[in-house]
C-alpha cells in the first residue's frame, strides 16, 4: 500500500536521523577528547623537554659526581701513600737512632733539633679532602618525579588516542551504515517508482481509453526528496502538464496515478470520495470498468452522487435526515453478478 511504502521510507529516514544524531554525538565526544589530546600532547611534549633538560643535568651532575670521586680517590690515595711514606721512615728514623745511640752514643734529636724539614702540609690536604665531600653532598639526589608523570601522562595520551581512533571507526562505519541505508532507500524507491510509472501509464490509457501519461522524477540525484512532473496526452491532444488538462481530465489522471499506487502496493480496502464528480458518462464507465479490476484485491467505500458508479456497488448506504439535526442511515444489498437478489440490509 502506499501507505505501508511512505511507512517504510519514514522508518529508513528515521533511522538514517538517528545514525546521524549518534554522530553528532560521536564528533561532540571526539572534539572534547581531541581538545584534551591537544593538551596532554602539549603538557608531554613540555614535560618531555623538562625530562631532556634534567636527563642532561643528571648526566652533567653524574658526571661532576664521577670527576669529583676520582679526584677524591686519587688524594686519598696519595693520602695513604704518604701516610704509608711516613710510617717507613719512621721506622727507618727510629733504627737509625737506635744505631747512632749504640755504635756513636749520639743522640739524633738532640743533633738535629734545629733542622725543619720540607713537609707536606696536611692540614690543606684534609681540608681538600673535605671539600671534595662537601661538593658530593651537595649534588643530593636529583628528583625524578617528573619523569614518572611524563610516562603516565604518555600512558593517558596513549589511552585517549586509541578512544579517538575508536571513535573515529565508528564514525566510518555509521557514514557507511547512512550510505547503505540511503542507497538501499533509493532503489527500493527507484524499482517501486518505475513499477507506479509502468502501471499509471497502462491505467491512464485504461481510463481515457486510449492516449500516453508519464510520471518522472524532478531530481533524479535526490530521487528521496524530489518531487515529481506528470505529463499527459490524452487521445487526440499534444502532451501537456497536468496543470493545463481540464477538471475531468485532472480527475481522471489523478484517479491513474492514484490506483498505479494501489497495484504496485495493494491496500486492503480503499476510499474515495466523490472523485467521479466531475466525470461525464463514458469517463465514467471507464472508471467504473477500471475499479471492477481491483475488486479481487481491495475493497473499495466509494463516497459518490454517480448512479453509474452505484451500479457496480455491492451495498448501497445511503445517509438521510428526516429530522433535523438527526441522520438516519439506509443500506440496501444489490444483486450479486447473475442477477439473483441478495438478502436485504436493515
Amino acid at each position: 500500500a502506499h501507505d505501508a511504502a511512505v511507512g517504510e521510507v519514514a522508518e529508513l529516514s528515521r533511522r538514517i536521523d538517528e545514525a546521524r544524531s549518534q554522530i553528532a554525538e560521536s564528533e561532540a565526544a571526539l572534539g572534547r577528547l581531541r581538545e584534551e589530546a591537544v593538551e596532554l600532547t602539549q603538557r608531554a611534549a613540555t614535560l618531555r623537554q623538562e625530562r631532556e633538560q634534567l636527563l642532561f643535568v643528571i648526566d652533567e651532575q653524574a658526571g661532576a659526581q664521577r670527576q669529583l670521586r676520582g679526584e677524591l680517590e686519587g688524594v686519598e690515595s696519595q693520602l695513604n701513600e704518604r701516610r704509608m711514606s711516613i710510617g717507613e721512615t719512621r721506622v727507618r728514623i727510629e733504627d737509625l737512632e737506635r744505631r747512632m745511640r749504640e755504635e756513636l752514643s749520639v743522640e739524633l734529636a738532640e743533633q738535629y733539633a734545629a733542622y725543619q724539614p720540607e713537609n707536606e702540609d696536611w692540614s690543606a690536604v684534609e681540608a681538600e679532602i673535605e671539600e671534595l665531600r662537601g661538593k658530593i653532598e651537595r649534588l643530593g639526589h636529583v628528583n625524578l618525579d617528573a619523569i614518572t608523570e611524563q610516562e603516565e601522562l604518555e600512558q593517558r595520551l596513549s589511552f585517549l588516542t586509541g578512544q579517538r581512533d575508536d571513535l573515529r571507526e565508528s564514525e566510518r562505519q555509521l557514514q557507511e551504515l547512512i550510505r547503505k541505508l540511503e542507497d538501499e532507500s533509493k532503489q527500493r524507491f527507484r524499482d517501486t517508482f518505475e513499477q507506479i510509472r509502468n502501471h499509471f501509464g497502462e491505467l491512464f490509457r485504461k481510463l481515457f481509453g486510449g492516449g500516453r501519461a508519464e510520471i518522472t522524477l524532478q531530481d533524479p540525484d535526490d530521487v528521496l526528496e524530489c518531487g515529481i512532473d506528470i505529463t499527459a496526452r490524452p487521445p487526440g491532444k499534444e502532451p501537456q502538464s497536468i496543470a493545463l488538462l481540464s477538471g475531468g481530465e485532472k480527475t481522471m489522471t489523478a484517479i491513474a496515478l492514484l490506483l498505479a499506487v494501489f497495484k504496485t502496493r495493494p491496500s486492503p480496502f480503499t476510499l474515495l470520495d466523490e472523485v467521479d464528480a466531475a466525470l461525464d458518462e463514458a469517463n465514467n464507465e471507464r472508471f467504473n470498468r477500471v475499479i471492477r479490476e481491483f475488486l479481487s484485491d481491495s475493497q473499495f467505500i466509494i463516497i459518490t452522487h454517480s448512479k453509474r458508479t452505484m451500479s457496480i456497488a455491492d451495498v448501497l448506504y445511503g445517509i438521510t435526515m428526516q429530522e433535523a439535526g438527526v441522520s438516519k442511515r439506509v443500506a440496501v444489498r444489490l444483486e450479486d453478478e447473475h442477477g439473483e437478489p441478495v438478502s436485504a440490509v436493515a
